[in-house]
């Protein structure tokens, strides 16, 4: 089955195409470059893995509660339209939810494969060259794992999310070879990152736990990537250079704050838009996955020297500043661990049927004698 096939409203055409704007920048030093990001660029090539392999994909997907996460993260869980549906119906908004959750994750991971290779296009050196092509690797990974836990498992995909697909084509569109870092390493690989540690950490389920961890392995090295080039950069900018990329994060983090909620979902299940829209906004659930959803932009914006005071109140305004302090290397340790974690769990359960399978073969040996 196609995936045009598998959309609940198919995209208005095949293919989006953004512009390309900006200069390709070609570096003819080859001397070594930057400790760090050579460290970082090491780590990215030691790191590659294949989703084929490392993901057992014969674990088993029931679509009508994918995640196994409680009913009450549900939007429409405790409203008259939940006392209204059967068990059939609730079991299909479950797999809606999961489905347009995961689309949008696949969506932004294409997006994020574009940006990093547009990333190797643009920027001046050869040291971020280098780590953006093992990151454009990466992205690919994360899309085609995406989208086979969509189609075999799922059986249903969304459109991207238009406000998803505006703050890419913002990102794109933009002739700075800075920006693509800052859309996609900062913004959307932070808000993607919150997202899939919050199902991550909320899943009963294997399958999507796997996936989940592994990707967040690696993105936690996009992230520290994107953090130490626009470091650097912006220490070199101007006052008003750097007023115009904090107001791109401020407009970025308002569009995702109040646009991904999945209102899609709910119109798909025959309630209107605004009343779609009121519903999320009083969804407790949804007050507290949108504050989680800075957890990695703010200390990231912070670090990276974007901490003016209009961005600050913008924070203040989102009732999220106080996270500017977290300890952003932290959590991208923890994420690391429980991949590796998962690894140890998985490979020693693996070992253990072996170790059975051979004795008893041995005994069936023994008794045949």
């Amino acid at each position: 089955m196609s995936t045009h096939d598998l959309y609940t409203t198919p995209p208005p055409e095949p293919t989006w195409q953004v512009p390309a704007t900006g200069a390709a920048r070609f570096s003819w030093d080859y001397d070594d470059g930057r400790e760090r990001l050579l460290a970082l660029y090491q780590k990215g090539k030691d790191k590659q893995w294949d989703g084929n392999k490392r993901i057992d994909w014969s674990l088993e997907v029931d679509p009508t509660d994918p995640l196994g996460t409680p009913d009450e993260a549900l939007t429409l869980y405790g409203t008259p339209h939940w006392a209204k549906m059967t068990e059939k119906d609730r079991g299909e908004l479950r797999k809606h939810y999961t489905s347009w959750q995961f689309s949008q994750f696949l969506h932004g991971e294409q997006g994020a494969m574009v940006c990093a290779a547009r990333i190797v296009e643009s920027v001046p050196d050869l040291d971020a060259k280098f780590y953006s092509a093992t990151q454009t690797m990466d992205e690919a990974r994360h899309a085609e794992i995406y989208g086979r836990f969509l189609h075999e498992k799922i059986g249903m995909l969304y459109p991207v999310n238009d406000n998803l697909q505006g703050l890419l084509g913002d990102t794109l569109r933009d002739s700075r070879w800075d920006m693509p870092y800052l859309g996609m390493q900062v913004l959307i690989e932070g808000l993607a990152l919150a997202a899939f540690g919050m199902i991550r950490d909320t899943t009963t389920k294997p399958l999507p736990k796997q996936i989940l961890a592994y990707v967040m392995q690696d993105e936690a090295r996009h992230v520290a990537f994107g953090r130490m080039a626009l470091r650097d950069y912006y220490k070199q900018l101007s006052d008003a250079e750097l007023r115009e990329r904090e107001e791109f994060v401020i407009e970025g983090c308002y569009l995702m704050r109040d646009r991904l909620s999945g209102v899609e979902v709910l119109e798909n299940f025959g309630i209107g838009k605004q009343e779609a829209k009121e519903l999320s906004e009083h969804s407790e659930f949804l007050q507290l996955f949108r504050k989680l959803l800075f957890s990695r932009i703010v200390p990231c914006v912070k670090d990276i020297g974007l901490w003016g005071p209009r961005l600050q109140k913008a924070y203040v305004d989102m009732g999220v500043l106080e996270l500017g302090d977290s300890n952003l290397d932290l959590l991208m340790s923890q994420d690391e661990e429980i991949a590796e974690e998962l690894d140890r769990e998985r490979f020693a359960a693996e070992e253990e049927a072996r170790v059975a399978e051979v004795a008893e073969a041995i005994g069936e040996g023994r008794e045949a004698a």
